[in-house]
């Protein structure tokens, strides 16, 4: 006796909150897809150009943030790739599909990130050691145009920014550039009127410090996704001390949350009931006080504390044979 052969597993839909309730992923992939193909399209265009003046006017700001924004493409299609990969279907052997890559590239994107801050100082030093002779009227025009490209483009990921982990990234990343473009503008300004070409160099280490400040936040979010660390917005304690609240419940233990995708979150954990027969409406009201607090996928193994011996001093319930 005490043995309960029921494991329940549910996927309930969240609340749609940010950073919580995520049940209706596949429509934020779709209208995400649109604006990571407008900012790629767009931003691949200002890096030809950024780069090309840059080129010629041997300004280290624009080419540095030229590279830089060439990696903001880089991400921005990763992103859209793992946005894909997260709608196909799970099979036998994906049983989750393709989720999993969404962290994947928040990894990747992070990385990435960090490559284009190693080489923007590095060619900031260098033009610190040996000045060039700059021109400031051509970083004001292009920094201009990078201040609106930049801004729309950050405009486009505003909606759905609290929704998931690698829009969130690039929406900062694209909001980052456009107040580099705009301190760039700045220091063309100076170089016009001062003719002090060093600015430039201090404005890419500028550019650079930037960069790894906003790097840093995803890269530490995204390597706690890919190690299956419970996500930054679930506290274990909280949502145990919340399950073991329910009426019925005795006990609450071996709780895990990690994360499916950038967007969907997970639970498995033992719930203690004092009588099988409550077992059912205990299980509905777990699954839908999970859906609530944004946990899509539950499974949920019960077990049975009504018929345990008093005589045989084991102090505790009997598990299930699941």
């Amino acid at each position: 006796m005490g043995h309960i052969h029921d494991k329940s597993h549910s996927h309930a839909a969240g609340t749609g909150k940010e950073g919580k309730g995520h049940g209706h992923h596949h429509n934020i992939s779709i209208t995400a897809g649109r604006a990571f193909k407008w900012g790629i399209g767009l931003n691949l265009l200002f890096v030809a150009a950024e780069f090309l003046c840059g080129y010629l006017s041997n300004s280290v700001g624009l080419i540095s943030d030229a590279g830089h924004n060439l990696s903001d493409v880089a991400s921005m299609a990763l992103a859209l790739t793992a946005c894909i990969l997260a709608t196909r279907q799970t099979s036998s052997r994906y049983t989750y599909g393709y989720k999993k890559s969404t962290i994947l590239v928040s990894v990747a994107n992070a990385v990435i990130l960090l490559i284009a801050v190693t080489v923007i100082i590095a060619e900031s030093i260098s033009k610190i050691i040996e000045p060039e002779e700059i021109k400031g009227d051509w970083i004001i025009i292009v920094a201009g145009i990078g201040v609106l490209i930049n801004g729309f483009t950050t405009w486009l990921f505003t909606k759905d920014k609290g929704k998931d982990l690698n829009i969130k990234a690039t929406y900062m990343h694209m909001l980052a550039d456009t107040l580099v473009s705009a301190g760039v503008i700045i220091s063309g300004i100076a170089i016009r009127f001062t003719g002090w070409s060093i600015i430039d160099p201090i404005v890419g280490i500028v550019i650079a410090i930037v960069i790894l400040v906003s790097t840093w936040s995803l890269l530490k979010d995204s390597v706690r996704l890919a190690l299956d660390a419970a996500p930054e917005q679930f506290d274990v304690n909280e949502i145990t001390a919340m399950m073991n609240a329910e009426r019925g419940v005795e006990e609450v233990h071996h709780v895990h949350i990690w994360a499916i995708s950038t967007t969907e979150y997970a639970i498995t954990a033992h719930i203690v009931i004092h009588d099988a027969s409550v077992m059912t409406e205990v299980k509905e009201r777990l699954k839908k006080l999970l859906g609530e607090a944004g946990i899509a996928h539950s499974t949920l193994e019960f077990e049975d504390c009504a018929h345990k011996c008093s005589n045989c001093g084991c102090g505790g319930p009997q598990q299930s044979g699941i």
